[in-house]
């Protein structure tokens, strides 16, 4: 794993863009703050496949029980745009996001991590006083080795499998990245 891990920060470290957003995310000064899912997936995936894919959203994560507010979150993304506009912030807080979920209440930005769909993109990087820090509750092989399958909560039960079904039919990684393995 820490073999990974370093792979992943030399990654990011080489990105003079996301060390840009990374930067702009901690000067939010958030509890348990991290860019997480997409940027980082695609970033490693392009760098594996050498390909270059657009930037769909940045998923911004904190964690904080005092304030579950939407409009917190929405403000958040005002305070994003303003240090680096025209990109796709998305800012949400894993103390709330148990309830869109329908799942008992989360206790960390690592445990709504943890209920990400797919395993390569359960995967979250934190700027912290010059030092990149990673979480990935299920490691990053499966990111790195292209594969793609269910996080063990949407394996359990039917209703949620055919979420991260769907998802993948929508998503067509497989048609961005050729050398995916995507399981069903």
């Amino acid at each position: 794993m820490a073999e990974l891990e370093d792979r992943l920060i030399t990654i990011i470290k080489e990105d003079s863009y996301i060390i840009s957003i990374l930067q702009a995310v901690e000067k939010l000064q958030l509890n348990d703050c991290w860019v997480a899912a997409g940027l980082i997936r695609s970033k490693v995936w392009d760098t594996l496949y050498e390909c270059h894919t657009k930037i769909n959203d940045i998923d911004v994560i904190y964690f904080d029980q005092t304030d579950l507010s939407t409009e917190t979150e929405k403000r958040l993304e005002a305070k994003l745009e303003k240090m680096m506009p025209g990109l796709p912030w998305s800012v949400k807080n894993q103390a709330r996001m148990h309830i869109k979920n329908s799942n008992p209440p989360y206790t960390s930005s690592f445990d709504g991590v943890a209920h990400f769909p797919e395993t390569p993109t359960a995967v979250a990087v934190q700027m912290c006083h010059q030092e990149i820090k990673i979480i990935a509750p299920y490691g990053l092989e499966d990111l790195f080795q292209g594969v793609v399958k269910p996080t063990p909560y949407y394996i359990k039960g039917v209703e949620l499998h055919s979420v991260y079904t769907e998802r993948m039919q929508n998503k067509k990684w497989d048609t961005l990245w050729t050398n995916l393995e995507i399981e069903y």
